[in-house]
């Protein structure tokens, strides 16, 4: 369920393909557990430009679409997706979404595993990181959870470049700030 963004595209940026990405703030550390049950720590991930989303399992609109779109994005960054380029997509609702949940939403959705984590924790671990990115997750019930969509650009240092909030944003906007960071 999508609490208050996501209907209307919005542009995450202002700034042309020439100009540099503004800094945000450092990203928030987290350590969490993948799909495969291994433990995963941002610091992990430093040198790499991330894309960090907000997702959970059982969601039957957004996070599907969220999801579909960046499995599109993963095959357009072609040979640096993994090498150069994360996604990390950490769930909203840890209660229900274990490492073996999240490993066949994953695999539901083409996603490389080798370039991209889906995470979890427990609820304390979750709530600090969704604080952390600025979005926003409230659990009604099993199976359903507000929550404010927002994919962070991260790049190689760590800190947060741009936010897209909702999930309407256009992949080829995205695809360009990713590129931009990776010639940073």
């Amino acid at each position: 369920m999508l609490l208050a963004a996501g209907a209307a595209p919005a542009p995450a940026h202002r700034s042309g393909p020439s100009e540099r990405l503004p800094v945000v703030g450092p990203a928030p550390d987290f350590t969490l557990a993948t799909q495969s049950g291994a433990r995963l720590s941002a610091s992990e991930l430093r040198g790499k430009v991330l894309a960090v989303t907000f997702i959970y399992a059982t969601c039957k609109d957004t996070c599907p679409a969220l999801t579909a779109k960046m499995a599109r994005m993963q095959r357009e960054l072609g040979r640096d997706f993994g090498p150069r380029v994360r996604f990390v997509s950490i769930t909203v609702e840890p209660e229900v979404d274990s490492p073996a949940v999240l490993d066949a939403y994953a695999r539901r959705f083409g996603a490389d595993t080798a370039g991209w984590s889906f995470l979890t924790g427990t609820p304390a671990e979750i709530r600090e990181v969704v604080r952390g990115y600025g979005a926003f997750a409230r659990r009604v019930k099993a199976g359903d959870v507000d929550h404010l969509f927002i994919t962070s650009l991260v790049d190689r240092a760590g800190m947060v470049r741009v936010q897209y909030v909702g999930y309407r944003f256009d992949p080829k906007e995205m695809l360009q700030d990713l590129r931009s960071l990776l010639a940073e």
